[in-house]
């Protein structure tokens, strides 16, 4: 028969697992979540057709520690002007590429011709890029796939991206299930 006093010890040792149990359980997710992957919910649609209003991603945060981002890569990065806004943007000026968009909506890296079909459309509206705009050491133009519905590095708000500011790489789309899968980036 077990004594009120061991009965106490038992109780004490059951609480202080479970409690040990539990913080190591809130430190892995937040490892994970700061370092690894992380949720993000797409509002709007800037990057139609590719992704739509309300699709549900896990953003890819380690593998930039191990290789620098690529052309057409999509990432997500904070709006300068509300950190708690995120952007998501396909990468098409790398650093040190000197970008402009023309009348017709033809996109130019280092005055050649961009091939790509991401764009949805022709752009309209070239805005900064207008004019040349050479991109520093660490910095990357981007643009929504919806090239005349979207905020990106053409307007000065946006601008040129900073390495620093890219929190990682959308990877997979997880809802809804029946668009589920891994996004195409390049």
């Amino acid at each position: 028969m077990e004594t009120g006093e061991s009965k106490l010890k038992s109780i004490m040792k059951e609480v202080l697992s479970t409690s040990i149990y539990l913080l190591l359980v809130l430190c892995a997710a937040y490892l994970i979540v700061t370092y690894v992957g992380q949720r993000t919910q797409v509002s709007g649609g800037s990057m139609e057709s590719t992704l739509s209003n309300e699709d549900h991603l896990l953003v890819d945060k380690i593998s930039y520690r191990f290789h620098a981002p690529e052309r057409f890569d999509i990432i997500v990065f904070p709006f300068q002007y509300d950190k708690e806004t995120y952007y998501i943007k396909r990468i098409i000026g790398m650093p040190g590429e000197t970008v402009r968009i023309d009348e017709e909506g033809n996109i130019y890296i280092d005055e050649e011709l961009l091939e790509e079909d991401y764009g949805r459309e022709v752009i309209e509206n070239p805005g900064r890029a207008v004019e040349p705009i050479t991109l520093g050491d660490d910095e990357y133009f981007v643009m929504g796939d919806n090239r005349n519905n979207s905020s990106d590095s053409r307007d000065p708000s946006v601008g040129n991206i900073h390495r620093d500011d890219i929190i990682g790489r959308a990877f997979i789309r997880i809802w809804p299930l029946s668009k589920f899968g891994i996004l195409k980036h390049q």
